[in-house]
């Protein structure tokens, strides 16, 4: 979120600035705009820049909330498909929580043009029946975007977004929402109704597995749905979700020559490793491989990456090889130590070499 912080810059506010002004021509630009870059600004992560330019857009314009508004659903689809645009939900969030019809019209109205799933948790918090509720109307919305904020706004582990306690510990109350979302024709929606049930399965695998189990093989869209829901559950090796998506964990699969090209890595460098699969039978497999990363304590945490997916036909040979990059990213930095590659088949680990990094 520190890169992100950066979508509201300069030309972000003043855009904004003028935009307002050309539908609201008492707004007072120039104040606004300096009023925003505190000394502070620098600093500040997005969620706090965000914040901030909601307060002084809210002190400038000087209107009620309705007023405000009014002048907002002007401007708002100039920020069309921005990320910058949660500004708009934001002010929702921040003057609309007692005036709750209203909020939840201009909450629906925000989302298509970026997306109210974070202002919309504070709502949640507040009445949570109530909210529900409104969930389920939006999930029958003809919007996609309305119906994605249905699904993603009641998320249990939603990112960046507040955490909702009530469903890590009761997932139950999302899922009569969910239920009218499982054949959405839209993609963008099924992603969401997908992640939604990841974060169930992340404390509550049992629930998630019999909804699979119930829905499973009912239509293509819930099937695609279901199955990356389980996507945690399918690489931590759950026998049951392996069970469900046909993954026989009595395979008769072999590796052989399963070779790294170096056994020392510099940090910033690369490292390729190839194997050989035989099939005996034909069976689906789905092959993975694994990383036991050591991190700044010095403990090693494994991440699985899924390699392919396939019906394997009888006395099928096939060769991999595969690059790992162990250059540092915003999202993983690496540390010195013996780490290790394992193979999985279907949840099963077949082979495992060891490499250190420098």
């Amino acid at each position: 979120m520190a890169e992100q912080r950066n979508i509201y810059n300069k030309h972000f506010v003043n855009k904004l600035a003028y935009s307002i002004k050309a539908a609201y021509s008492s707004f007072p630009k120039d104040a606004f705009v300096s009023s925003v870059f505190h000394k502070e600004w620098d600093n500040q992560s997005l969620k706090d820049r965000m914040r901030h330019i909601t307060i002084m857009l809210h002190k400038h314009l000087a209107l009620d909330y309705q007023g405000a508004l009014a002048v907002l659903y002007k401007v708002a689809p100039e920020f069309k498909g921005q990320l910058a645009g949660i500004i708009f939900p934001d002010y929702v969030e921040q003057y609309g929580l007692n005036e709750w019809d209203t909020s939840m019209e201009a909450l629906a109205v925000f989302t298509t043009y970026s997306t109210s799933e974070f202002a919309v948790r504070p709502f949640l918090l507040k009445n949570q029946k109530r909210m529900m509720k409104q969930f389920l109307t939006w999930s029958t919305h003809k919007n996609e975007h309305v119906r994605r904020l249905a699904s993603e706004g009641c998320r249990p582990r939603l990112p960046w977004g507040i955490s909702i306690v009530s469903f890590k510990k009761d997932p139950t109350p999302i899922f009569p929402v969910l239920n009218n979302l499982l054949q959405d024709p839209s993609l963008y929606v099924r992603k969401s109704v997908a992640n939604n049930l990841n974060d169930v399965s992340k404390t509550h695998s049992d629930l998630l597995l019999g909804f699979t189990e119930a829905n499973l093989n009912t239509h293509p869209h819930t099937d695609w749905i279901l199955k990356h829901a389980c996507r945690t559950l399918l690489k931590n090796g759950h026998p049951k979700a392996l069970q469900l998506f046909g993954f026989n964990q009595s395979h008769q699969v072999t590796i052989s020559n399963f070779q790294l090209s170096a056994t020392e890595v510099i940090v910033g460098n690369s490292l390729t490793f190839q194997f050989d699969l035989y099939g005996e039978t034909e069976e689906k497999i789905r092959i993975e491989y694994a990383v036991d990363y050591v991190k700044s304590r010095g403990n090693r945490t494994r991440k699985v990456f899924k390699l392919a997916e396939f019906q394997v036909k009888k006395h099928l040979s096939k060769h991999y090889e595969r690059k790992l990059s162990f250059k540092d990213l915003s999202t993983r930095k690496h540390y010195s130590g013996l780490h290790t590659l394992t193979l999985l088949v279907n949840g099963i680990e077949m082979k495992s070499l060891d490499f250190h990094l420098q």
